[in-house]
């Protein structure tokens, strides 16, 4: 194969990749709306063009040579473990939800999963209890046992998803250490020429993205609880905004928290290659001793 072949077997093939991942988003926002009960034909229209919209910026990101806004795009499994985790998610929360009128072994298991993790997790000072605090008063038993289980769920997922991407840092198979990393690819929020030490700005953003994702758990129950009351959003009212909320509420943390930690892989990574440049150049340099 010449060049041109070449090119255009390249083209072709990020163009389908773009193709795929944007339906694949398509299904993950649509999952609750198929599998939960109670949604509306607004709703589902709403969704619907939410969905697209999102599948269109994925199709552009991924079928375009240059950045734009999505991180890590060449970095897999990154975002697939993001986009798997956000599917599993929706698609356990939506089971929970429609675990009393379905009935079905499926249901029955994830539901007595996550019920299982949040009684585990019900404990002083804990996000989930926050959460569960946070509830208005005389709410439904069962309503009550439903958001317990949906947000045991949600942390499990979270928590496997993390220790998926630690393992991944820890063997030193992310990122793919067979292709170079391009940190303006990757990270293109990011600018490495603004001033200061890179690998200083990167340690610093890194842990400002941990440290938010720490305290995210905690800060999202009081916003959101806050923002509903003054819009007047009964948020208990409907099934798919009571997945997306809780999704929400561990998706967002679970986002920050890989985001530090792949930065601070990216810091390691500049670090070891400064020095391995640093100790060639003295061993290159002139009067350097010369092995015997």
């Amino acid at each position: 194969m010449n060049r041109h072949q070449i090119e255009v077997v390249t083209v072709f093939t990020r163009l389908v990749g773009a193709i795929v991942r944007a339906i694949m988003i398509v299904v993950v926002i649509l999952t609750p709306s198929l599998l939960a009960p109670g949604a509306t034909a607004e709703s589902a229209q709403v969704i619907t063009l939410v969905a697209l919209a999102f599948a269109l910026v994925t199709a552009f990101e991924y079928g375009a040579k240059f950045p734009g806004l999505i991180e890590f795009r060449d970095a897999p499994p990154f975002n697939r473990i993001r986009v798997i985790a956000l599917f599993l998610m929706l698609f356990g929360l939506s089971v929970i939800m429609g675990a009393e009128r379905e009935g079905s072994t499926l249901s029955v298991v994830i539901t007595a999963l996550g019920f299982l993790v949040g009684r585990a997790l019900d404990f002083t000072f804990s996000p989930l209890r926050l959460v569960l605090d946070h509830l208005p008063e005389g709410v439904d038993p069962i309503i009550a046992t439903q958001v317990q289980a949906m947000a045991g769920f949600a942390v499990l997922i979270t928590i496997l998803s993390l220790f998926l991407f630690s393992a991944l840092l820890r063997t030193g198979n992310w990122p793919n250490r067979g292709t170079a990393f391009n940190v303006w690819v990757n990270l293109p929020t990011f600018d490495p020429t603004a001033g200061g030490d890179v690998i200083k700005r990167l340690v610093r953003d890194a842990r400002v993205n941990v440290i938010f994702g720490i305290c995210s758990p905690f800060i999202i129950p009081v916003v959101a609880v806050m923002a509903a009351n003054q819009m007047q959003v009964p948020v208990l009212g409907s099934t798919q905004t009571m997945v997306w909320a809780v999704t929400i509420w561990m998706f967002l943390p679970l986002s920050l928290v890989m985001r530090g930690l792949a930065m601070l892989r990216i810091a390691r990574m500049i670090r070891a290659r400064r020095s391995r440049l640093v100790a060639s150049v003295e061993t290159d340099a002139p009067g350097a001793a010369v092995p015997s």
